[in-house]
C-alpha cells in the first residue's frame, strides 16, 4: 500500500512537472517569468502543495527554474526555447495527447501493461526464425555489421518487396520502390517533399494518431474527415476537397487504425475520382494489410502509383527493434527522396535490419508465421470483445482482421477519465480523442487485444470505468 501511494505521487508529481515545462516550451512562460505560486498551483492541479513544492526543486535541479528567496520560483533567464509540438494547437488534456500515449507506451518498463498501445508482444512474434536470420546474419560479410546503409535500400529487399506488392495487384518496378528506416520515416520523408509550412492535409478522423504528430512537426493545417464502415465519408471527403483544398490525404485501407475497417471498392473509386479532380495526392499506409484474411482493394493498385503513394513496414508483424521501411512511388519522386533520405539519414536503413528481414521473407516461413498469428489473433479479438462487453464497452464493428478494437463506452463515462485512472495502476490505455482531430470521440477507446491476457488488466480496467462515470 504504501508503494502504491508513493507511486501515486510520484505521477502527480511527473504530471506538475510536464505542466510547466509544457508553458515554456509553448512560449506561455518566458525567461525570467515568475511562476505560479506554490498553493496557487497545487489548487489549479489538485495537487498537495508538497508535490508542488518537490517539482519545482527537481525542475531547478534540471536548471530550468531558479529559486528566488521570499520571491518564489522564476524561469531561468537562459531558457530559449524551440517549437513545442504539443503546444502546435491549442491546449488540450495530456491524457488526449498523442505524444502522451506514445510517451507512456514507449517509456514504460516490463511492469506496466499496455493495452493501448500499437504493436505485440514479443511472444506473439516469430523469435525462433529472428535469431536464425540473425546467426546467418553474424556468417555474413563484416560490411554487413559495419557499412552504411545504400541510398535506395538493398536490391535483395526491394525484389522480395516487388512480387508483395503484385500480390496486391501494385505494379512497380525496381526504380519505384525505396527502402527506409521505418514506416514512420517514410512518411516523414514524404511530408518533407510535399508539404511546406501551412500546408493543409487531410486525415480521417479518427485517425492513427502519430500521423497527427508527425503533421504537428511539419506545421501543416490538419483538417479531418468522418470515418465509416465503409473508408471515409465521400461526400464529406468531396465537401473538404473543395473547401479547403488538401494537399494531401494520409489514410489506411486495409484494417484502418483505430477503427479496424476495411476500404470498400465503390468508396476507393469515389475517392480517386475526387483526388484527381483536386489534384488531391494520397499516401496509403499499408502497415496492417499482412493481417488481412483476404485481401482487399488498394488505392495503389486501382491508381497505378500515379497520385497514390504507398508505404509499409514490418514493425508490426516481424519486429519493432529491426527496422524498415518502404516508399512505392512514381520513379521521378522516388529519385527526390532518395536524395532527400541521404540528406537526412545518409542513406537507406542498417544493412543488417534489411539482409534479417530478406531473409524471413525468402522463406516459406513468414507466411506460415502470418497465417498462424492471423488464427490466434481472431480467437482473441472474439474473447476480448467478449469480456469488454461484459463491461459495457461494446465495439463499434467487428474487423476482418488485425489486434484492434474500437470500442465505445456506455453510461456516460468519459475514455481520458478513464485511462488516467487506468495509468495509477500501472496500465496504458489509448482515448479515443488521442485519435480524434475533431475531438469527437470522447466515450471510445482503442483496446490491442494482444495485450489483454493478464488478469490484473481486467481488474484496473474494471475499476477505471467505474471512476470514468461522470
Amino acid at each position: 500500500m504504501d508503494g502504491e501511494v508513493k507511486g501515486r505521487a510520484g505521477t502527480r508529481t511527473i504530471d506538475v512537472m510536464g505542466a510547466i515545462r509544457a508553458k515554456i516550451a509553448g512560449r506561455a512562460l518566458g525567461a525570467g517569468d515568475r511562476l505560479p505560486s506554490i498553493r496557487s498551483l497545487a489548487a489549479t492541479m489538485g495537487v498537495s502543495p508538497s508535490t508542488v513544492v518537490e517539482a519545482y526543486d527537481r525542475l531547478a535541479a534540471e536548471g530550468l527554474i531558479r529559486a528566488r528567496r521570499g520571491s518564489g520560483f522564476y524561469v531561468s533567464p537562459t531558457v530559449t526555447p524551440p517549437l513545442a509540438l504539443t503546444e502546435a494547437e491549442p491546449r488540450r488534456d495530456r491524457a488526449v495527447d498523442p505524444f502522451w500515449v506514445s510517451r507512456q507506451s514507449l517509456d514504460a518498463d516490463e511492469s506496466v501493461l499496455k493495452p493501448g498501445c500499437g504493436w505485440l508482444p514479443p511472444d506473439w512474434m516469430p523469435e525462433d526464425a529472428l535469431r536464425r536470420a540473425a546467426r546467418a546474419l553474424a556468417r555474413n560479410d563484416a560490411s554487413v555489421l559495419t557499412n552504411y546503409g545504400s541510398t535506395s535500400g538493398a536490391l535483395a529487399l526491394r525484389r522480395l518487396l516487388l512480387t508483395r506488392l503484385a500480390e496486391d495487384a501494385v505494379e512497380a518496378s525496381v526504380d519505384q520502390l525505396m527502402l527506409t528506416g521505418s514506416g514512420t520515416q517514410a512518411t516523414d520523408l514524404l511530408c518533407r517533399f510535399l508539404l511546406r509550412p501551412g500546408d493543409t492535409v487531410l486525415v480521417d478522423d479518427p485517425c492513427y494518431f502519430n500521423f497527427r504528430a508527425l503533421l504537428r512537426a511539419h506545421q501543416a493545417k490538419i483538417v479531418s474527415v468522418p470515418y465509416t464502415a465503409s473508408g471515409p465519408d465521400v461526400t464529406r471527403f468531396e465537401e473538404i476537397l473543395g473547401s479547403e483544398r488538401p494537399r494531401l490525404y494520409i489514410t489506411n485501407s486495409a484494417l484502418h487504425n483505430p477503427t479496424g475497417t476495411t476500404l470498400t471498392l465503390q468508396t476507393a473509386h469515389r475517392l480517386l475520382t475526387a483526388a484527381a479532380a483536386h489534384d488531391l495526392t494520397i499516401i496509403e499506409d499499408d502497415i496492417f494489410g499482412d493481417f488481412e484474411p483476404e485481401r482487399s482493394p488498394r488505392l495503389a493498385a486501382l491508381d497505378g502509383l500515379n497520385r497514390v503513394i504507398r508505404i509499409g513496414s514490418f514493425s508490426k508483424t516481424l519486429s519493432a527493434s529491426v527496422r524498415c521501411g518502404y516508399i512505392a512511388a512514381r520513379a521521378d519522386w522516388i529519385e527526390h527522396l532518395v536524395d532527400l533520405q541521404v540528406a537526412t539519414s545518409f542513406g537507406g536503413p542498417s544493412p543488417a535490419a534489411t539482409d534479417i528481414i530478406a531473409n524471413i521473407l525468402a522463406g516459406g516461413g513468414y507466411r506460415k508465421h502470418m497465417d498462424e498469428l492471423r488464427q490466434r489473433l481472431t480467437r482473441t479479438r472474439r474473447d476480448v470483445a467478449r469480456r469488454l462487453q461484459a463491461l459495457g464497452v461494446e465495439p463499434w464493428l467487428m474487423p476482418r482482421g488485425g489486434f484492434f478494437l474500437w470500442c465505445r463506452l456506455a453510461g456516460g463515462k468519459d475514455a481520458t477519465a478513464v485511462a488516467r485512472a487506468a495509468l495509477e495502476d500501472d496500465v496504458v490505455l489509448a482515448p479515443g480523442n488521442v485519435f480524434s482531430v475533431a475531438q469527437t470521440a470522447s466515450d471510445f477507446m482503442r483496446f490491442n487485444v494482444a495485450h489483454m491476457s493478464e488478469p490484473r488488466m481486467w481488474d484496473v480496467l474494471r475499476r477505471a470505468l467505474k471512476a470514468g462515470s461522470t
